[in-house]
């Protein structure tokens, strides 16, 4: 009944049932002819004998041959066929230029000279081969680089007509920029850009030209994992939501002005139409960009919007730009999302209104189904469901509005002088701050993302049978009364209560442990796929490495109630160890750096050669209290005596005269042994067993297992040496590396009573006090 029903609706829609089967078309195009032909015969077969039978039929054919030829035009060139080749061109960077922890930064770039002219690569830039800030979307460079095929780190941009890795031996910028209308929007970019980075801290930066503009590349990995995990992860990205809310602010402006309904309309038109590039471009915005154009001229007509044809619309309208798209997660997931809230967010909105204030069930009816219509796609993508989804949603809501709109006032006042965005920016510093907040509370609640390992058939049956349980629960809840006020009142004091128990723990949580005299922390920080062990007894505090750029080490030192660091030491020169230290010397003034990176052209050692507040002593003196603020670079055998505690190098050596770096970091990272009574503590960085297995190492109560628990062959030999009692290893949830290798897990099973990791364990603080130590996580 409830089939014959639902096709009985599509008959009396043809031009919706024309347009799906186009969209089937397209989205079948790489299934193969057989598919196509099969998809063909079911629409003409939902047509039945109307008129439309055969015109559905043929536009699944269409969509099909549509999308083949547009593939085979994208396709059209040789860089593919180029591999190992030199070329000497100049590129245009057509995305904003993303940092990786380990190797080379990249970013999409269109050739303007060679044969390959006018296709699109991935260049990688080492900091060898390009000197100074990132360039911006736009710029035009001038490379020498090798053609590569595209790696595991950069094959997602294959959907985006990437054909080649470009990897750069030298690059510079050649002073120009792109014309035309994209270099127009590029300046309006920039602008916008700089207006809303005024007068905000770097974090809220980066938070919120996600926000608006859609750029993440600034947020840590860690602040991407926490939205993530608690379900906020599409305020990060440009969609739907961010059109909404520029077409309602753009109508209430034009209605304050006394201008016309009609003029209205086409001034929102015009302005999502900037918006869509400006933001980016990508599937996501696109979708949103013209579903909300298809909607605003449908009311330009005076006709309702037809919610489901836009959808359609915008479809087929983004997979005429490139077919490619539909592979995209972020593609998946906004339809599924939208399909979903078209489908059930109504009907939701109106049981749970019987229940709680409109404004409250409207939020969480959007949520919830946008959560239950895209739980199959984030199970199989990202391989984890957010159960926090809901609450967060429910408690960041009345923040991300407002900063919507501040944010692209700000971007709009900026395009006539940066200076004047400040007043929007500095309205959105405290709920930037507050979403930041939510997010990482919830994120770190007990099963706040629940791991999914099954295969993708088991996860739609199940995603499946909890549909038609959502299905039978709302026909159930639809024809009961409603609710008096006072069994209404007892439901809303449930998530008061939950909001207060929240606070309750989070003050908890927040607080320092006191420590008493001669009782050592270690804690090992969980700031993502990075290093960062930070060493208290006494009333000292030591911190060796700093994580990746923009991680949460400011965080969790204010968390360990650090107001000023003792030593800071670097273990080498790389951008998961080091990559924080500006911000943490900034912050902490730390009264000694130790730089095991010193001498490396990385960005963090120029900042470090740089800042004046240091200088670095001749001949070298490791005594901490000999001067304030000074870097000195590391040599086996030197001490660091900072009360009882006692830091010892062991490797490396000092360098010979004329030495000049090159080769591997890793090499010569920083192995050093801490010493307080009889607790010792072995931090090897990412030195692993070719570097510790020649020293001369005793026995130890605790090792900071080397390289984030990478492969190890010679482990197994090194861990029967030192017989540690407690073993962490600092590695970051869910990174591309497979980081901890099982090989280095089982090994440490074997050997090591106890073994953490913050990827699964979060920050993990070890106190030791005489003979005894134990574990507070």
């Amino acid at each position: 009944m409830h089939a014959a029903r639902a096709l009985a609706v599509m008959r009396a829609h043809p031009r919706h049932l024309v347009l799906t089967g186009f969209v089937a078309g397209m989205l079948l195009v790489f299934a193969g002819p057989p598919a196509v032909i099969a998809a063909a015969l079911a629409a003409t077969a939902v047509a039945g004998r109307s008129r439309f039978a055969l015109v559905a039929g043929a536009a699944v054919i269409a969509g099909a041959a549509l999308a083949q030829a547009r593939v085979d035009a994208l396709d059209a060139g040789v860089l593919a066929h180029m591999h190992d080749r030199t070329v000497q061109t100049r590129v245009t960077l057509l995305e904003p230029v993303r940092e990786r922890v380990n190797g080379p930064a990249s970013a999409r770039v269109r050739l303007l000279d060679s044969a390959a002219a006018g296709e699109q690569a991935v260049l990688r830039l080492h900091s060898y081969a390009y000197h100074g800030a990132w360039p911006d979307v736009g710029e035009v460079l001038k490379v020498t680089a090798r053609v590569k095929p595209l790696g595991p780190f950069d094959a997602y941009q294959r959907r985006r007509n990437a054909h080649a890795a470009l990897e750069a031996s030298r690059a510079a910028g050649t002073g120009e920029r792109r014309g035309g209308l994209a270099g127009v929007l590029d300046s309006v970019r920039r602008r916008a850009e700089r207006g809303l980075e005024v007068h905000l801290a770097p974090k809220e930066r980066a938070l919120l030209r996600g926000m608006v503009l859609g750029e993440d590349e600034r947020l840590s990995e860690t602040t991407r994992d926490e939205f993530q995990a608690s379900g906020l992860a599409h305020i990060l990205a440009v969609s739907g939501q961010n059109v909404m809310l520029l077409a309602a602010l753009v109508l209430f402006a034009g209605s304050l002005t006394g201008m016309g309904l009609r003029l209205r309309l086409l001034l929102a038109i015009g302005l999502i139409a900037v918006y869509v590039p400006l933001a980016g471009g990508g599937p996501s915005i696109q979708r949103a960009g013209v579903m909300g154009i298809a909607g605003l001229v449908a009311a330009l007509a005076g006709h309702p919007a037809r919610r489901w044809y836009a959808l359609l619309l915008a479809a087929a309208v983004t997979l005429v730009l490139n077919p490619r798209a539909a592979a995209e997660p972020g593609w998946q997931l906004s339809f599924a999302a939208v399909a979903s809230l078209l489908a059930a967010a109504p009907a939701l909105a109106g049981a749970l209104g019987r229940r709680m204030p409109a404004a409250v069930a409207e939020v969480a009816a959007i949520t919830l189904a946008a959560t239950v219509g895209t739980a199959p796609l984030m199970a199989l993508h990202f391989g984890q469901l957010s159960l926090a989804s809901l609450p967060a949603n429910l408690i960041a809501a009345p923040a991300i509005a407002p900063v919507m709109w501040l944010g692209m006032l700000a971007a709009a006042a900026a395009q006539a002088a940066p200076a004047l965005a400040a007043p929007f920016t500095a309205l959105t510093g405290p709920l930037l701050v507050f979403i930041q907040w939510v997010a990482h509370e919830s994120a770190g609640a007990p099963l706040a993302a629940v791991p999914v390992h099954a295969p993708p058939a088991a996860v739609l049956a199940i995603w499946a049978g909890a549909i038609g349980l959502f299905a039978a629960w709302m026909r159930r809840r639809r024809h009961r009364p409603a609710l008096g006020g006072r069994t209404r009142r007892r439901r809303l004091a449930i998530p008061a209560l939950a909001a207060v128990a929240v606070a309750g723990v989070t003050q908890a949580r927040a607080g320092a442990p006191r420590l008493a005299r001669g009782e050592m922390l270690v804690s090992f920080l969980d700031v993502g796929q990075g290093d960062a062990t930070l060493i208290q007894l006494d009333g000292s505090a030591v911190l060796v490495d700093t994580g990746p750029p923009e991680g949460p080490v400011l965080e969790r030192l204010r968390q360990a109630h650090v107001k000023r660091l003792d030593a800071l030491v670097l273990t080498h020169a790389q951008a998961d160890h080091e990559g924080a230290a500006p911000a943490v010397i900034r912050e902490h003034d730390p009264r000694l750096v130790i730089d095991g990176g010193a001498g490396w052209s990385t960005r963090v050692q120029r900042v470090l050669a740089a800042d004046r507040r240091f200088r670095r002593p001749q001949p070298r003196d490791s005594r901490a209290g000999s001067a304030a603020r000074r870097i000195v670079a590391p040599a086996a055998g030197e001490t660091l005596a900072l009360g009882a505690l006692q830091l010892r190098i062991l490797w490396p050596p000092a360098p010979p005269p004329g030495w000049r770096p090159e080769g591997d970091p890793n090499q010569r990272a920083i192995v050093a042994r801490v010493e307080a009574g009889r607790f010792s503590l072995l931090l090897t960085a990412d030195a692993e067993s070719d570097v510790t297995g020649p020293l001369a190492l005793a026995p130890v109560d605790v090792l900071k297992v080397a390289h984030h628990g990478s492969e190890d062959a010679g482990l197994p030999a090194l861990l029967e040496r030192l017989r540690p009692r407690f073993a962490a290893i600092e590695v970051g949830r869910h990174n591309t590396y497979g980081h901890p290798a099982p090989s280095t897990i089982a090994a440490l099973r074997r050997v090591v009573p106890t073994v953490v990791r913050t990827d699964r364990d979060g920050t993990v603080r070890l106190h030791a006090i005489g003979d005894r130590m134990w574990v507070e996580r």
